[in-house]
């Protein structure tokens, strides 16, 4: 973001990576402040940047109620009222719209793949997302759905590819690249959380090149999203970081190195494919209107969106 204070609608759309027609509803919930030139709807950067921190605050709210909440008095796994989509991506911010515009009352709750599973595994959320990489096989997520939803049948379905990399500052001064450039004494990272698919990537790619991530200065220092990873490298709090390319076109004065793409999947219960709510689900993401809004922008690859990977 440039600073600018008369963005149009096509640039905050472009911003958050979605249609003007996603913009125009979210004015009209009023999710997103803006204001009028003549006719013209015009936004400043401000108004962005206060509608994705309130979306992170409101995914934040949610996501504790899992932890605040796990369990009745009996013991058992209880889950919030409400259709939960889990996972951090925007792409599923607009699935949940399109979905409340059919009449389904879909919530979002914003943690990573790993969590997500194991939440689903517990009942506690409806969708699963995941992108979680395996070394051994060069796959991904369908070993992690066999081993954390263990006699669970499931369904996988792709929703997207998105390329994986690292965060540097503007003009890459320390000249990272590579994976192996992490066991450098004079980096410093800043990291996700335990679970993140983008954790999980490092900490496949470490465990190859025998690089202990305790050995890494900052690899504790760990936040909860793609957006507050790449801050950071632009304030120069740490040289580098893991992410996706998509969220790097937000934030000024970094570099992104692309390293791995990677598979962004869905993942639910079979026993709820035939429920309205999965059905309308599957509609949505197969359906021309919904590929549009991702088809032509950057960082997305919906060639494969809504096919079945895998049925578990």
């Amino acid at each position: 973001m440039d600073g600018k204070n008369a963005l149009s609608t096509q640039e905050v759309a472009d911003m958050l990576n979605v249609s003007k027609s996603t913009i125009y509803d979210l004015i009209k919930r009023g999710e997103i402040r803006s204001y009028k030139i003549g006719r013209k709807v015009r936004f400043t950067e401000e108004d962005v940047k206060e509608y994705i921190s309130n979306s992170k605050k409101n995914q934040a709210v949610l996501s504790s109620s899992f932890d605040t909440a796990a369990f009745s008095l009996s013991g058992n796994y209880i889950k919030a009222d409400g259709f939960i989509i889990c996972g951090q991506d925007l792409i599923l911010d607009v699935l949940s719209n399109y979905m409340r515009l059919n009449r389904i009352p879909a919530l979002r709750s914003y943690i990573g793949s790993y969590d997500s599973l194991v939440s689903l595994y517990r009942k506690q959320i409806n969708v699963a997302s995941a992108h979680l990489w395996d070394s051994d096989t060069d796959s991904y997520n369908v070993l992690y759905v066999r081993r954390l939803l263990p006699g669970i049948p499931t369904v996988i379905v792709h929703l997207t590819c998105r390329m994986q990399g690292l965060y540097v500052a503007k003009g890459n001064p320390k000249s990272i690249n590579t994976w192996a450039d992490f066991g450098r004494e004079d980096i410093t990272m800043i990291n996700r959380e335990k679970g993140a698919g983008s954790r999980v990537l490092l900490d496949e790619n470490l465990k190859l090149l025998g690089i202990f991530g305790e050995s890494i200065k900052g690899y504790d220092n760990e936040t909860r999203s793609h957006l507050a990873v790449a801050s950071a490298i632009s304030r120069g709090e740490a040289d580098v970081a893991v992410g996706n390319e998509k969220i790097s076109r937000l934030v000024d004065n970094i570099d992104f190195i692309p390293l791995k793409k990677e598979r962004y999947d869905l993942v639910f219960r079979k026993e709820d494919l035939h429920t309205k709510e999965i059905e309308m689900l599957l509609k949505i993401i197969r359906s021309e209107a919904f590929n549009n809004e991702f088809g032509n922008i950057g960082g997305y690859d919906t060639s494969d969106m809504g096919k079945i990977v895998a049925e578990i």
